[in-house]
Order: C-alpha cells, then structure tokens, then sequence
C-alpha cells in the first residue's frame, strides 16, 4: 500500500466522528452506588451510630475525582463483557491517579474528611469491588451458553440483575464427547473457547496431562486423569469419540505413541492450535484440523528464517527457475515474505508460472515487482534474453526433470534438461555478474541408481567447478529428500487410492525415504544462501527415514479405515532405476557443522574446467545421438558412483540380514 493509499485511509477514519458519547450511564449509576456502599461502610464500621458527622464533602469531591479520571481513561466506553487485561488495567490506573488527588486533597478539605488511610481504604475497597463485579460480569457472559454447572450459575448471577442470555441445552444439540490431551494453555484455551462457543459440538469430559501435580484436579469442571487411566473401557463409558491434541511442542515419539494407542481404540484425532489459523467443520468458534501428513510422519516442522535471511533477500531481483514447480513455487512464496525488489518466475509450463503470480499479485499487490517469463533452461538464447533484460542479483535453480521411472525412458530427455539446462543456467550467472547462484539438488544425486540421480550429481559437480572461476558469482547447491505434496510425491498417489476403496500400491515393502515439507525444505534452502561463501554443497537434516509402508497404513487408518481388512496394500515391484533407501551423503565421515543446526556441508572435490568439459562433451556426444541407451552409458561413464539399482538393494538386503543375525 502506497503513502497517499494510507494517507486517504487514515483521513477517512479521523472524518468518522461519533454522533454521541458512548457512555453506558447505568454502569455509571451502578458505579455510585458501590462508592456510596463502600463510604457508609468505612464509617460505620468506626464505631459510629450517627450521620452527624459523616465527610459529605471529602466523599463527593473523592466521587468527583473518581469520575474525572475514569472518564479521561474512557472506562465507560469499555465493552466489559469482553474486557481483558488492558481494560482492568486502564480502570486500575484511573482510581490509582483519583487516589492519589483525593490523599493531596484531603489535607485542604475543612470539616470531617477522611485521614489518608481511610482515604486509600475507601478508593481502595471500591477498585476492588469493580473490578470483581466486572470479571464475574464477563465470565458470565463467556459461560452462560454452556449446559453445564458453570453455565447455569453464570445464568443464574445474570438473571439477579435481570439479563436473560439464550443458551442451547446439550440435549437439544448434537455434542461429541471429546479428550483433551495436554492440561496446558493451550488445552486450557481449548476448554475455554468451548465452553464460551455457544455453537460448538465438543465437549470436553477429561484432560489428558503427564504432570503429577495435576493428576485428579480440575479446570472448569473437567477432571484432568493420567495416561494411564484412559483405556479402552473408560472412552466406551464416557462415549468419548475424539481425541484432540492440545501439545504444540510434544516430541515426535511421544506424538507416535499417543497416535497410535488412540487410533487402536478407535478414536478420532484432531489438532487444537491456539496460534493457527485451522479449518473443522464444527461450525463455531473453535477450528480443530485434522492429523496432516506432518502430523502423520512425526516430524515437527520447524520455522527456520530469521532476521538475517530476511534481510539477504530483501530489495533483490531474485530469478526462480521452475517457479511454477512445487518448490519453485514455495520459494516464491517465502522470497515474497521477504520484501525484495523484484521476483522473476521463470518456467516452461505457462499455467503453473500464471497461478503463482496471480497468488502473488493477490496477496501483495504492489510490494514488489513479479514477471513471469516463459522459458527452457535448455534453450541458452531464451535464457540469456531474461538475464540481459532483468539483471537478477540472485537465481534460484529449481527448474529439472525429477519422476524417477519416466526419466529412465527418457534419458537424452533427463540429461538435455536438468545437465545442460544448468550448465545454461550457470554461465549466464557468472556472465551477467549474479551474486549468488544455488541449485536445489536431490537425495537420489548420492551413489544414483537411476538417470535421475545421476544427472543431479553432474549438476552438483557443474556448480562446484564454477565456484573456482573467481568471476564474483557465490555458486551453493542444496541437498534434501523428498517433499511433502509435492507434484511427484506418493501421498497424493496414496489420497486417490484410498478415496477410490483400494488397494493401494507400494513398489516394495521394505523402502524407506527421508520426508521433509516443502514450506520447510524452502525455507532452510533459503537459509543454506545465506551461509555460502562459495562451492558449498550443503546438506539438510531430513530427520529420520520413513518407511513407505507404514505411512500407507497410517493413512488408511487416518481415513477411518482398517488396513488390509477395508483397503488391502499390494506390492508392485520396484520400478526402473528404484532403491530401497535414499542417503544424503556419499560419504557421513565428510560433513561440516554450520552454525544452523539443521544445515550442513559435505566436502567434495571439485573438477578442473578441463575434466568437466570432457564429462559434458561425452554427455552431449549422447544426446546427439538421440539414443536413451547411449545417454545412460555415458552417465555411467561422467559418474564413477552411478551403479544398477538391483546391486545396491541386494547389499542393503545382504546389511539387513547380517545385523538381523
């Protein structure tokens, strides 16, 4: 938004001038009768009988003050209902600032006045009366739809000052008997916006907490138990149908147990997120998600950009190859979150580049300038036109060819694409002065088996070699598994599966692979920019493998199904250049610790320009030839790591066996 934008919108706000004092006069009415209680008291309680010698004066001017400053603090403008903290605290200062006039004023007052004690008892004992009628007053309203005890007494204190709240019994509403696992804030605030949302359908019956001190004690009439005394007889009695996680920073394993005990007793499970925003169908206030995929694999997702990384990217003309790809585009997303100057979406395929640039455009309207550029990395004239008319001072190179099977049929395809589409991409960075460019490698680039991996790795060595060239250009490449929903990715293959009744299909039973989500990956391979210095090849901490075949199952029972009971899993056969396990390092014993403690560099030897353009004239040898056969032959030739799928898993089988013994 533009200077003069704001400027119009602040002129229209400061023309809008209320038509009256919005001032609740009874509140103010109600307000004098406690000071007048509170006043009577003081004196009576001395010992007195008689009015003679009641401080009319010294309580009226005390009155007086009191409003002076209650006014200038706006106190009955408040809306009490919903008042919190800041709106005690303004009521708090404007009695602290009275009090202090009326103990000044007391020593000027002539005839019976109040000493300073019993002046500071007085405005005291009265702050203290409001403030409780005020908190009791908005706890009311928060708890006056619930059916509940709390609810019929908070109805109950209303209806002595003649308000009526409508509130919807539990019997005339369809509820769902719900645990609460964390007696924390945020299971607390989970409660408590339940029991204030007149239109929620949970209702809490238990908390689920590990703390001792905890254990049979209560929050808002909801009994908080152990662990170990939920069973499976216990959510049968209470007709408890879900499970609701209220624990943002649970470890990984204990998330794993919980899930898969209460997914044994056939609950629901759901995620409260008190920061988030989240979607339910419950229809109030109250959002609860479902177990995502996140949830699903156990892995926290962690936010990683800081203010550094912010400020690396910030008023840059970033260039995005494959922008419109699934983490071409999350970069894109997390670069925009930076400010820069100016994002430069380039990609082959014109309807992904457009979706992400109307996103942009959509939720930042003019910040920054988004161009869209529709290109191949392998066409070097096309390439060199955008760098000529742009001048990106960073490029981000996620543009390649990455379906394992369809690359082993098509490896003149692979190796036209994703080698010399870099080595295009490459010299127009160092011949157009970029400041830094970084290339998103894969996993399957450490010891390939298959065309895929193998064309990556010769990316990896390109962007290696021309860190050498001492031409001012940082070159980086980041490593990392596979992503989460990613075009590719075999969670939605899985989704369709199991929508359709089954069966679903895994290659093989024994694979297992790194999972990472593609907000995350983008993020830390933003944060890997910030740390090169030049040639790095950084590797991300992917976590724990996972294997396939228990995230099939996870998922059937996440949609409410029983694994080969309702939806069988079959095995397909490993496909065309396929292994049972993914690594991201050629060799562990190599890595650097940066100074993240999810980012880390391998050390690898770089090629001299003459040992890589010999690798690239036996690759382009290949591709002139047409023929897949040659192309793959030749990859096997430029990549002394490249080896047959069927020899690396037959000594995984071999390793397996021998640590089984």
């Amino acid at each position: 938004m533009n200077n003069k934008t704001t400027d119009n919108a602040k002129k229209n706000v400061s023309d809008v001038k209320p038509k009256k004092f919005n001032i609740r006069w009874m509140l103010v009415f109600f307000d004098m009768l406690v000071f007048i209680a509170c006043a009577a008291a003081l004196y009576f309680t001395g010992g007195r009988t008689s009015l003679s010698g009641f401080p009319y004066f010294a309580a009226l001017a005390y009155l007086v003050l009191l409003y002076i400053f209650r006014f200038v603090f706006k106190i009955y403008s408040q809306v009490w209902r919903y008042g919190g903290i800041s709106a005690y605290l303004k009521l708090i200062l404007a009695d602290a600032f009275a009090c202090v006039c009326a103990v000044v004023l007391s020593f000027m007052i002539p005839g019976p006045r109040y000493s300073v004690a019993e002046t500071v008892s007085l405005i005291g004992v009265d702050l203290l009366l409001l403030l409780s009628a005020r908190i009791i007053y908005g706890f009311c309203y928060k708890y006056c739809a619930s059916d509940s005890f709390i609810g019929k007494t908070a109805r109950f204190l209303l209806g002595l000052f003649g308000i009526k709240e409508q509130y919807v019994s539990d019997a005339d509403k369809h509820t769902v008997n719900i645990i609460i696992v964390g007696a924390g804030k945020d299971g607390i605030a989970l409660s408590e916006a339940l029991a204030a949302d007149d239109k929620a359908i949970y209702k809490p019956v238990f908390f689920v907490d590990v703390k001792e001190e905890k254990i049979g004690r209560r929050i808002l009439d909801v009994e908080i138990i152990s662990e170990q005394q939920v069973t499976r007889e216990l959510l049968s009695a209470y007709g408890v149908a879900m499970v609701v996680f209220a624990i943002p920073d649970m470890s990984v394993e204990k998330k794993k147990e919980l899930y898969e005990k209460y997914k044994a007793y056939g609950c629901l499970l759901k995620v409260y997120e008190k920061s988030s925003l989240l979607t339910s169908e419950s229809g109030g206030v109250v959002k609860l998600r479902e177990f995502e995929i996140e949830d699903l694999l156990f892995r926290n997702v962690r936010q990683v950009a800081d203010e550094r990384v912010v400020s690396y990217y910030k008023g840059k003309t970033i260039l995005v190859t494959g922008g419109g790809g699934s983490i071409g585009s999350e970069l894109c997303r997390q670069i925009a979150e930076m400010d820069p100057r100016m994002i430069i979406i380039l990609d082959i395929y014109e309807n992904s580049a457009y979706d992400i640039q109307q996103e942009l455009l959509q939720k930042y309207k003019n910040r920054f300038e988004t161009k869209v550029e529709i290109a191949s990395v392998c066409n070097k004239d096309a390439i060199e036109k955008v760098f000529r008319a742009y001048q990106p001072q960073i490029v981000l190179h996620a543009a390649a060819h990455k379906h394992v099977p369809l690359m082993e049929k098509n490896c003149v395809e692979a190796v036209l694409n994703n080698v010399f589409g870099t080595y295009n991409v490459v010299l127009m960075s160092e011949k157009y002065k970029v400041e830094h460019f970084i290339m998103i490698s894969t996993d399957k680039a450490v010891n390939p088996t298959n065309v895929m991996g193998a064309t990556k790795r010769v990316c990896e060595m390109i962007t290696r070699c021309f860190a050498n060239h001492d031409s001012g250009t940082i070159y980086s490449a980041t490593r990392f598994g596979n992503v989460l929903g990613s075009a590719g990715s075999v969670i939605p293959l899985f989704k369709r599966q199991i929508a359709n009744g089954g069966p679903v299909t895994v290659t093989d039973k024994r694979i297992n692979r790194y999972f990472m989500t593609i907000p995350e990956a983008s993020q830390l391979v933003l944060q890997s920019g910030t740390m090169a210095k030049n040639g790095e090849l950084f590797v991300l901490d992917m976590g724990q493998p996972v294997k396939i075949l228990d995230l099939a199952e996870n998922m059937i029972r996440l949609s409410g199904y029983i694994p080969y009971k309702d939806i069988d899993i079959i095995e397909t056969g490993l496909r065309p250049g396929e292994k049972l396990y993914e690594e991201l390092l050629v060799k562990s014993e190599e890595l650097d610790k940066t100074e993240s403690n999810l980012i880390f560099i391998e050390r690898d030897v770089s090629l001299t320009d003459k040992e890589l353009e010999e690798k690239l004239a036996i690759l382009r040898d290949a591709v002139d030839s047409g023929s897949d056969e040659e192309a793959r032959h030749a990859l096997k030739t430029v990549v002394p790591t490249y080896r047959a799928p069927a020899e690396v898993n037959g000594e995984y089988d071999k390793e397996k066996e021998t640590a089984n013994a």
